[in-house]
């Protein structure tokens, strides 16, 4: 009998457990425990948990909206459309014997790549020549035409190819500095170009008018860069890797020597990439040697409408909006008989002089325009402006780093310091002692002003 109780007492207890366990996951379920009476009444409603917000930074600057420079090709269908391009730099036809790709790559700020492309062309360089890599990262966004011209990254792929007449090459995502340098390079090799130019889409150039060789003989920009080349061709040159017209602005490469040095370190993705390259081509005993075309600037702005970079033989008497001149001006200059040194190629010229001081007396830094467009909200591959930019100057932080760990120290100077092309990734880093950081302080603020002077005497030299 007392067994028995004792059975029942636990399938009881068992019981019990069983129905509070069912009902607590009932009542939470159904949220009727909300509504159960407590002591003073039944409970309040829940208040609702605030939903956490991110805090966001303060809104960039915002700056006006671009407008198309170029109103003539806009309303274009053809290069028949365009002005002529001045007789004097015209390119000889048919084409010369030698091939003369020109490789200009553009990421953003479609008024500066408008403007060195047209700027190539009225210098005499052939249109079919000219090669625009659209780096843009934005696949075939810019072909398709789905990006608008607010957009940093914007393109007009139909103006560059059917009435400006060049080529546009496509990358297939964003490339860095390097990795673009070397798909310049595999193109070239691809195409069996022996040699080949690129120009930086914020340098644009003009013919020297007012040069002419012995026996009165002048030359486009476009000819004097092959006379050049030509010369980098006769057998028994040397070991040529590369020319540079007004430093590095415009540079011919010869293929073959990139490549015997392996390309370009892509692991020092934009700045000191260079520093890298030059100093293993040198290492390797290849030259690198200036050379002059005619003038190329380095500028952050564009001029609001290109057609000034078609320049024609001007007419006789006094343009309707010439300004007077002032009491001081110099003698005007000596117009050529077929219309070169024209008061309008001058205009040009003092326009650009102008834009290239700006730049480099621009408090903000030099390359601002590339963060200048903030659009494309909603396009395809949007990129917040601001954000890319900040991105981008975090790559380059870390490809200085990159720099210093391979070779050991800040410095360009690598050969001076001793360094050769097998001390890469094995030598101690001269920060590693308080005295040799302290020193590599030192040559680093010293390298950079150096770096700095000799710019600014390549550029005087360049439009001298």
């Amino acid at each position: 009998m007392l067994l028995s109780q004792g059975r029942l007492r636990q399938t009881i207890f068992l019981f019990l457990l069983v129905f509070i366990v069912a009902s607590s996951v009932f009542l939470y379920r159904t949220h009727l425990y909300e509504k159960l009476p407590v002591p003073g009444g039944f409970r309040p409603e829940p208040s609702a948990l605030p939903k956490p917000t991110p805090v966001y930074k303060p809104k960039p600057e915002s700056h006006p909206d671009i407008t198309d420079n170029f109103p003539r090709a806009a309303n274009a269908k053809s290069p028949v459309d365009l002005p002529e391009i001045p007789p004097w730099n015209k390119p000889p036809e048919p084409h010369i014997e030698e091939k003369t790709p020109l490789f200009i790559g553009f990421t953003r700020n479609w008024r500066l790549l408008q403007q060195v492309v047209v700027s190539y062309i009225t210098a005499g360089w052939p249109p079919e020549d000219i090669y625009v890599v659209d780096n843009s990262g934005v696949m075939l966004s810019n072909q398709n035409g789905l990006l608008g011209l607010q957009n940093p990254f914007y393109l007009n792929y139909k103006r560059l190819t059917g009435v400006l007449g060049i080529k546009v090459l496509t990358t297939p995502t964003l490339l860095t500095f390097a990795q673009l340098q070397n798909f310049m390079t595999f193109t070239a090799l691809e195409r069996s170009w022996s040699h080949y130019f690129w120009a930086h889409m914020d340098s644009p150039a003009v013919s020297d008018e007012e040069y002419e060789e012995e026996g009165h003989l002048y030359k486009s920009l476009y000819m004097r860069a092959v006379t050049v080349m030509r010369e980098t061709m006769k057998p028994g040159y040397g070991p040529l890797a590369a020319r540079w017209f007004a430093y590095d602005r415009l540079t011919l490469v010869r293929t073959q020597a990139y490549v015997d040095v392996g390309g370009w370190d892509t692991l020092i993705p934009f700045y000191m990439g260079d520093c890298d390259m030059h100093e293993r081509l040198w290492m390797k005993n290849f030259t690198i040697e200036d050379a002059k075309a005619g003038l190329v600037y380095d500028v952050a702005s564009a001029i609001d409408d290109l057609e000034m970079f078609y320049r024609r033989r001007p007419k006789k008497g006094k343009r309707e909006d010439a300004p007077d001149p002032p009491p001081a001006e110099p003698p005007a200059p000596i117009i050529k008989a077929d219309g070169r040194n024209s008061p309008e190629y001058h205009e040009l010229l003092n326009k650009l002089d102008e834009m290239q001081r700006s730049k480099n007396e621009d408090k903000a830094g030099r390359n601002t325009w590339q963060a200048r467009q903030q659009g494309g909200h909603g396009e395809p591959f949007y990129r917040d402006g601001p954000g890319f930019e900040e991105g981008i100057s975090m790559m380059m932080d870390f490809g200085r780093d990159v720099f210093e760990a391979k070779w050991g120290r800040g410095p360009c100077n690598l050969r001076e310091a001793g360094l050769g092309e097998d001390d890469a990734w094995r030598v101690v880093k001269d920060w590693e002692k308080e005295e040799v950081q302290r020193k590599a302080r030192e040559d680093r603020e010293r390298d950079s002003k150096q770096r700095l002077k000799k710019e600014e005497e390549e550029r005087r030299k360049g439009n001298g």
